[in-house]
C-alpha cells in the first residue's frame, strides 16, 4: 500500500526532461501497485511511501530490473488486504526515479507516470498483484480552435487559483506553462487538483484530449469558487473579531475614563445586570433577540435621555411576561370533580365540558386550549364557575371584565410612540397570574362598545382563534405570545349582542335559571355560611330554617340568579350581627360570645328583617276577564311572564298595540287577528263587524321593550277570548309563533320559560309539538307539578285554554309587584333596558 507525499517538483524537472522521447518497452507481465486515496497520470511525478512488506518487495525487484510497474487507485472502502475486484481497471504505467530507505524498512520512492494502460487479466496475487496489461492508445491532437481556447482556460483559471489561499503548489503554474503537450497539461492539473478518488479516475478513464480538457476546466472553476468563498467567509470572521475586539478595548478604555473622573459606571451594570436576566428568563428567540438590541441601546443611552425611562420600562415589560413558565395541571380527573361540586350546585353540563377537557388532555398533553363562553341571566354563577374550574385544574385565574369597552387599546395595547403606553389586558393578565396557561375570564363579552377609538370584538378575534392566538401580537411589545395553552372562558347574558364572528369562534354553554328548589339548596349549602362568617356569626349563632329560604326566595326575590337571594340573606345577618353587638358586654369580643344562645330565623321572622313581601299574585285575577292571556318569556335576566291584554270598541276596523312592542312582535298580533277574521264563522263569531271595530292590545311594563315571535299564540287566545266572551284558563301559559294557516312553529329558550311557570306558580304550559324534545334540558325536578300540553295548530289550543264560565282561581302565584315595576319604569327613564324576548 502506498502514501503521498510532498516533494520539490522542480528539482525533478530536468529529470524529466532527460526521460523524455525513450521508447517503453512493455513487458508482457507487470506488477501492480495499489494505490489508496490517489491516482498517478501520466507525465506527473509522484512520491509515495511504501509500507506493506509484499509492496516493499515490489519496489526491490522492479528497482533491481526495467523499474517498470502498474499503479492502479484502489475503490472507495476497500479493505485493509484488498482483493482484485477492489481495483480499477485503468490505471498507469509507472517508472521508477530515485528510491531512499527509511530506518524502519520502508521505501520513499519517487516515480513517474508514463503512459495509461488497462488491465486485461489478473494473473498472480502472491506476493503482489501480477497482470497482463495493454497500453491505452493515444489519440491526436489537432490544432483546433477549442483545444486552445481549454489550454488558455486552464492556465487562466490556474493563475487564479495560485494567488487564493490554496494548497496548490506554484511549480504546477509553472510546469503547466512549460508544457506543451494538451493531454499532459490536463493530467498535470488533474493530477494537482484536491479532488476525490472517483472524481481523477474520471479523469483518467476519460478518452479524448478536448474531453479531458472540459473536465479538467469544470473542476478548476469549481475549486477557484471554492477558495474564493473560503476566503471571503475567513475575511468576514476576521473582521467581526476584529470589531468585537475594537469594542471591547474602547469600552475598557471609556471604564477607564469614567474611573480617573471620579464617575460611576451605573449604565453599564445595570445593562450588564438586564443581560443576565434575559438569559434566565428562558424567552423565546425571536423575542430574546429583540430584548437584547434593547438592552444595547439603552446602553448607549445617557441615563437623562427623554426615552431612556420609555426603553427600560419596555426590556422590564419583556422580563414579566412568564415565557417559559406553565402551571403543571391537576389531571385527577375525580379530584376535580369532586372540586367542582364542592363549589357549585348542579351545572351539570358545563362540569361534564371540563372533566372532558382534562380527559383529552391527559391524553394529549399538547392540545390547545378550548374557547368556551357561558350565556345565562345574572346570578346564576358564571364567574364564580370560571374561579372553581381554574381551582379544580390547579391553574391561576385571572378576569378582566369588558363591559363598556370601547378601546380597542385595552386589548392589544398601545403602541410605544404614546407617552404612557402599556401592554393590552391580555398581556397584564398573563403578568398577574405569572404563567403562560391560566384561566382567563373575559367577563361580559355581550357588553363590548366601539367607538373612533376601534372595536375591542375584531381585536379579540386573535385572540380567542386557536388557528392564531399561538402568534397573539400586542402593539406595545410587538413579539408574539403564544396564547394556545391558555383556557378561555367568556360569560354573557344576551348572546344576540355577540358580534357573528367573535360568536363562531366560542363553545356556547348555556345557564340557565334555578328553581326555586335549587335556590334554596344552594342558600342554604353556599350562601348561608359564606354570610354567617362574613357578618362575624360563626356556626351556632344563627340558623335559617329551609321553610325561612323559600320564604325569602318566594316573597322577595324574582330572578334567575341568586344574587338577590344573597343580599336578603345578607340583610338578616346584619341586623342579627347589630342584635348580637348590642347585647354584648363592654370589652367583651364576638369570640367570648359564642356561648350565645342559637338564634333561628323563622317566616314569621321575615317581616320585620326584610319588610313586607315585595312579590305577590295576581294572575287569577287579571285573567279572570275574557281578553287576558298569560305568556311565557325569555329575557337576559332568565324566563318571566307577560300579560296580553285585549279590548275592543267601536271604530273603523283599526288594530292598536301598545306596552312598547318591537316589529316582530306587532306583526305576531296583526297575524294573529287576520287568522280570527279569516276564522270567524268556525270559531264562533262570524256575526262580529270588524269593520265596525277598533282592537286594542297592550302588554303591561310598558317602560321595557318586548319583542319576538313566540307571544304570537297567547295573543291571538287573548283575542279569542275577548271576541268569544270566554275567559282564559289563569293556571295556563303559552309560547309559540303562529302562521296565517294556523300552524304553530317552535320557539326558543324553552327551559328559561318553564322555570318561569313554576316560579309563577302555573300548573300547565302549551308549546309548540317541535319544542317536545327541548324539555330533555329541563331538570326532572323542574318540571314536577306542571302539565305539558304540545300543539300544531291554533284550533287544538282554543279547545284547551278557553273556559266556559268565569275562571277558577288557583294557589297563590307570584308577579312582579308595584314596586318592582316601579323600579322598572325609573330605570327605563335612565336608559333603555334590555328588551324581553319571547323567543
Amino acid at each position: 500500500m502506498s502514501e503521498l507525499q510532498d516533494s520539490n517538483l522542480a528539482e525533478l524537472v530536468g529529470e524529466i526532461a532527460d526521460l523524455e522521447g525513450v521508447a517503453i518497452d512493455l513487458p508482457e507481465e507487470l506488477a501492480v501497485l495499489p494505490l489508496r486515496g490517489n491516482v498517478l497520470f501520466s507525465a506527473v511525478v509522484m512520491p509515495l511511501l511504501v509500507a506493506k512488506p509484499s509492496s516493499v518487495e515490489l519496489i526491490e525487484k522492479a528497482r533491481r530490473g526495467d523499474r517498470l510497474f502498474v499503479a492502479v487507485a484502489l475503490q472507495l472502502e476497500s479493505p485493509d488486504d484488498p482483493a482484485a475486484e477492489h481495483l480499477f481497471e485503468r490505471g498507469t504505467l509507472a517508472r521508477i526515479l530515485k528510491t531512499l530507505e527509511l530506518p524502519n524498512g520502508k521505501l520513499n520512492v519517487i516515480v513517474q507516470g508514463l503512459a495509461r494502460v488497462d488491465i486485461t487479466s489478473i494473473d498472480s496475487v502472491d506476493p503482489y498483484f501480477v497482470a497482463k496489461v495493454q497500453l491505452v492508445a493515444p489519440q491526436p491532437v489537432e490544432g483546433s480552435v477549442e483545444i486552445e481556447a481549454l489550454v488558455h482556460s486552464v492556465q487562466r483559471q490556474l493563475q487564479r487559483i495560485v494567488k487564493l489561499p490554496s494548497n496548490l503548489p506554484p511549480e504546477v503554474q509553472a510546469l503547466a506553462s512549460a508544457s506543451s503537450d494538451p493531454g499532459s497539461l490536463a493530467d498535470l492539473v488533474g493530477a494537482h487538483l484536491n479532488l476525490a478518488v472517483d472524481e481523477k479516475q474520471e479523469l483518467l478513464e476519460t478518452d479524448g484530449v478536448e474531453a479531458r480538457l472540459k473536465l479538467v476546466v469544470s473542476h478548476l472553476a469549481r475549486q477557484v469558487k471554492i477558495f474564493e468563498l473560503s476566503q471571503k467567509i475567513e475575511t468576514d470572521v476576521q473582521d467581526e473579531i476584529d470589531k468585537s475586539q475594537r469594542e471591547f478595548y474602547l469600552r475598557e478604555r471609556l471604564r477607564a475614563i469614567q474611573r480617573e473622573l471620579g464617575e460611576d459606571d451605573e449604565g453599564l451594570a445595570e445593562a450588564e445586570e438586564l443581560g443576565r436576566r434575559i438569559g434566565e428568563a428562558k424567552m423565546p428567540e425571536d423575542v430574546e433577540k429583540v430584548a437584547r438590541q434593547e438592552v444595547e441601546r439603552l446602553a448607549r443611552m445617557s441615563p437623562v435621555a427623554a426615552e431612556y425611562n420609555v426603553v427600560r420600562t419596555y426590556i422590564d415589560w419583556l422580563l414579566d411576561v412568564p415565557w417559559a413558565h406553565h402551571t403543571e395541571d391537576n389531571l385527577d380527573i375525580a379530584k376535580a370533580a369532586d372540586i367542582l361540586d364542592e363549589d357549585h350546585y348542579d351545572l351539570e353540563k358545563i362540569k361534564k365540558r371540563i372533566l372532558e377537557y382534562l380527559a383529552v388532555r391527559k391524553l394529549k398533553p399538547d392540545m390547545k386550549g378550548p374557547i368556551l363562553c357561558f350565556i345565562g341571566p345574572p346570578g346564576v354563577g358564571k364567574t364564580s364557575l370560571g374561579r372553581s374550574i381554574a381551582r379544580a385544574l390547579g391553574r391561576e385565574f385571572v378576569r378582566i371584565s369588558l363591559g363598556g369597552v370601547h378601546d380597542e387599546a385595552e386589548i392589544r395595547g398601545h403602541r410605544r410612540t404614546y407617552v404612557g403606553a402599556l401592554p393590552g389586558r391580555i398581556i397584564q393578565g398573563l403578568k398577574r397570574a405569572g404563567s403562560m396557561n391560566p384561566v382567563f375570564m373575559l367577563d361580559e363579552i355581550d357588553k363590548l362598545g366601539n367607538d373612533f377609538r376601534g372595536d375591542p370584538s375584531s381585536a379579540l378575534l386573535e385572540v380567542l382563534d386557536p388557528e392564531q392566538n399561538h402568534t397573539f401580537s400586542d402593539h406595545y411589545l410587538e413579539v408574539a405570545a403564544d396564547l394556545s395553552k391558555v383556557l378561555f372562558i367568556a360569560t354573557g347574558n344576551v348572546p344576540e349582542q355577540i358580534p357573528d364572528a367573535l360568536y363562531d369562534r366560542m363553545e356556547i354553554l348555556d345557564l340557565p335559571g334555578y328553581t326555586a328548589e335549587e335556590k334554596t339548596l344552594i342558600a342554604r349549602s353556599f350562601l348561608v355560611p359564606r354570610q354567617l362568617e362574613e357578618h362575624g356569626l360563626g356556626a351556632g349563632r344563627l340558623r335559617f330554617e329551609p321553610a325561612t329560604i323559600m320564604a325569602i326566595v318566594q316573597g322577595y326575590t324574582e330572578e334567575a340568579g341568586v344574587r338577590g337571594l344573597e343580599r336578603r340573606i345578607a340583610a338578616i345577618c346584619r341586623a342579627v350581627a347589630r342584635r348580637v353587638a348590642e347585647q354584648m358586654d363592654d370589652g367583651e369580643t364576638a369570640t367570648g360570645a359564642d356561648d350565645a344562645e342559637e338564634q333561628a330565623v323563622t317566616p314569621a321572622d321575615l317581616h320585620g328583617f326584610l319588610g313586607p313581601v315585595q312579590y305577590f299574585s295576581d294572575v287569577a285575577e287579571r285573567t279572570a276577564r275574557p281578553g287576558v292571556a298569560t305568556a311565557l318569556a325569555w329575557t337576559p335576566y332568565g324566563g318571566d311572564i307577560l300579560f296580553v291584554e285585549a279590548t275592543h270598541m267601536p271604530g273603523k276596523g283599526q288594530l292598536t298595540l301598545t306596552g312598547q312592542l318591537g316589529d316582530v312582535m306587532k306583526e305576531s298580533a296583526q297575524a294573529a287577528l287576520s287568522y280570527l277574521r279569516s276564522r270567524a264563522d268556525e270559531l264562533g263569531f262570524g256575526d262580529i263587524e270588524f269593520e265596525k271595530l277598533d282592537v286594542h292590545v297592550h302588554i303591561p311594563a310598558g317602560g321595557v321593550p318586548k319583542d319576538g315571535p313566540s307571544a304570537g299564540i297567547t295573543m291571538l287566545v287573548a283575542l279569542a277570548s275577548l271576541l268569544s266572551g270566554k275567559p282564559v284558563r289563569s293556571d295556563m301559559a303559552l309560547s309559540g309563533e303562529i302562521t296565517l294557516r294556523g300552524l304553530i312553529l317552535p320557539v326558543g329558550g324553552i327551559k328559561n320559560k318553564v322555570l318561569a311557570a313554576r316560579r309563577a306558580g302555573l300548573k300547565r304550559v302549551i308549546l309548540p309539538a317541535r319544542n317536545e324534545k327541548d324539555l330533555e334540558e329541563v331538570p326532572e325536578h323542574a318540571r314536577d307539578g306542571l302539565e305539558f300540553t304540545f300543539v300544531r295548530e291554533i284550533g287544538e289550543v282554543l279547545d284547551i285554554v278557553l273556559c266556559d264560565g268565569p275562571a277558577k282561581a288557583t294557589a297563590p302565584t307570584r308577579v312582579k309587584g308595584e314596586r318592582r315595576r316601579s323600579r322598572k319604569r325609573a330605570r327605563s327613564e335612565k336608559k333603555p333596558p334590555a328588551p324581553k324576548q319571547p323567543s
